[in-house]
């Protein structure tokens, strides 16, 4: 018996200040959940500042998706912000809010909304950034 080599479709658009990626899949579960944790650290290590999850195709999501979605709150804590965008079908939404998540992970409705929450934070962090030197 010959092991499958389970593929993950997404997209990945990396910009200079952030990069959204964008599952095309409708399931994030056991079998893709491992795959997807080790893109985010491969994003993280190739130096992404901010993470955009675009989850808008995704209809189903289990414990192992939640862990890996998890994963990437972690990576990002220290530096940067994780945002989960696109959680628009009713399952993911329900299971995002019976586990809590949702006080713990940042949910902007849109991809665009996303990147705009960057730009505000970034201009914020230099403002205090500014105000220190000044002091």
């Amino acid at each position: 018996m010959q092991a499958r080599l389970i593929k993950m479709k997404y997209t990945a658009d990396k910009q200079e200040s952030y990069c959204v990626l964008t599952i095309e899949e409708e399931n994030i579960n056991s079998l893709l959940a491992p795959h997807l944790k080790s893109e985010f650290v491969i994003i993280k290590n190739e130096g992404a500042k901010n993470l955009i999850l675009n989850l808008e195709k995704v209809k189903f999501v289990d414990s192992s998706g939640l862990s890996a979605i998890l994963t990437a709150n972690r990576l990002w804590s220290e530096e940067g912000s994780f945002i989960v965008t696109g959680v628009e079908n009713e399952n993911v939404k329900k299971l995002i809010s019976i586990s809590r998540l949702d006080t713990v992970l940042t949910i902007i409705p849109t991809v665009s909304e996303s990147i705009d929450y960057i730009a505000m934070e970034q201009i914020e962090t230099q403002l205090n950034t500014d105000s220190d030197i000044e002091e």
